[in-house]
């Protein structure tokens, strides 16, 4: 028999910002928030992280999600875990089970907090046998500090950004010797330059402009196929290889809800205050932008709180809004929809290429909005920003405002 509740507030997912923002809610008096996970434990990806550098006292990821899931307790939010949430029936209604059984809660206000993944090796298309000692980041990471498996000999890492040099800690903390970073990028994308030359200076080769063409092995990976962009192909022997970054949004539940997905983010189209196309349910953190640290969601998910309740207090949401469109080599730009009365704090964007002086040019039905350029590179799998103050600009009856970068690719 199927239970129905009513709450205020329902947020799904109990990572970073999920937890922010039943944290910011709950301590304004917002009524009776809940939060949910499918997880058995809260703190999403962060509790798997044993390194240090989590929030202004850099804490380590399992540190950081403590202190998140006991602040949102702490205010009087309710934190369910083992929860998964099937469906959504209605705007505001969501049917979920868990070991107590089916139920069915209704909301004043619903926000999506489901956070990213990484994309694994079938959906990455690499070809070749299906043999042990194959992971994603994330996998790496539990296997190693919740698990406390063995898991290799000598390892490849694919990719060579921020994560990627993650994974190489965790791999070098588990004892296993890191044969190459590959990269099919002419560089490493770390936005610490300086840590992450020194720890290739260690010896660890990193292999620019080179993909995994193949995984070898039959019971257990043997070795990888690279391909360079020249052509050659190179064998390099490995018992395993972990797929690093290519973050996609878990955006299962917003397709449920019928929300429009930005082409670029693949993860609900939103405003500058977390507003989807349905009235009353939101979405923050990850799901929006795969994918940002734990320190940045959970700011978004401080800022979500406040624009969620001024939603339960007066009920005003946007009737219609501009699409914001970016043009390669841009990625995607975050967030995605503009609405007159929500300029937002700036915007997110990422670039697929090198570019090492850009000019950011923003424009709507070909009029100039904006256009600045910026002293720092764009380099892809790190984001850089632009402030909202041409927002105003924008005719909201018109057409989809669009951002391009202006410059030449790096050839480097």
């Amino acid at each position: 028999m199927r239970r129905e509740r009513i709450v205020d507030v329902l947020i799904v997912g109990a990572g970073p910002a999920g937890l922010a923002t039943a944290t910011g809610l709950a301590a304004a008096g917002a009524g009776e928030v809940e939060v949910v996970d499918r997880e058995q434990e809260a703190g999403g990806a962060a509790r798997h992280c044993a390194h240090g550098g989590f929030g202004r006292l850099a804490l380590t990821g399992p540190q950081y999600a403590e202190r998140w899931v006991a602040a949102a307790v702490g205010v009087g939010a309710v934190l369910r875990t083992g929860v998964t949430v099937t469906d959504w029936p209605g705007s505001l209604t969501v049917d979920a089970t868990s070991t107590r059984g089916l139920e069915r809660i209704t909301a004043r206000a619903v926000v999506i907090a489901t956070g990213a993944h990484e994309r694994p090796r079938g959906a990455r298309l690499v070809p070749g046998t299906r043999p042990a000692g194959v992971y994603t980041t994330g996998e790496l990471q539990r296997a190693v500090h919740v698990h406390g498996q063995r898991i290799g000999t000598r390892a490849v890492v694919v990719g060579a950004e921020p994560v990627s040099f993650t994974a190489l800690d965790t791999l070098r903390r588990a004892g296993v010797e890191v044969a190459a970073l590959v990269t099919e990028h002419p560089r490493h994308q770390a936005s610490r330059s300086r840590a992450a030359e020194a720890r290739l200076r260690q010896g660890i080769p990193l292999l620019t402009d080179a993909t995994v063409a193949e995984l070898l092995g039959r019971g257990r990976l043997s070795g990888v196929r690279l391909r360079h962009r020249d052509g050659r192909t190179a064998y390099l022997p490995c018992d395993t290889v972990v797929f690093t970054g290519d973050f996609v949004p878990d955006h299962e539940l917003a397709r449920r809800a019928g929300l429009p997905l930005d082409p670029g983010t693949r993860g609900p189209a939103v405003d500058g205050a977390f507003r989807t196309a349905e009235r009353g349910v939101f979405a923050v953190g990850n799901v929006l932008h795969a994918a940002e640290p734990a320190r940045v969601v959970a700011r978004e998910g401080v800022a979500a709180a406040v624009a969620v309740r001024r939603y339960l207090c007066d009920g005003d949401w946007p009737s219609a809004s501009v699409p914001l469109r970016v043009t390669a080599p841009l990625g995607w730009v975050a967030p995605n929809r503009l609405t007159p009365d929500e300029p937002g704090d700036g915007f997110t964007l990422r670039t697929t290429e090198f570019v090492p002086h850009p000019t950011l040019a923003i424009t709507q039905d070909g009029r100039s909005l904006y256009r600045a350029r910026h002293r720092r590179p764009a380099v892809p799998n790190r984001p850089f920003h632009v402030p909202s103050g041409w927002v105003d600009r924008v005719d909201a009856r018109g057409g989809a405002v669009r951002i391009a970068l202006a410059g030449r690719a790096d050839p480097r």
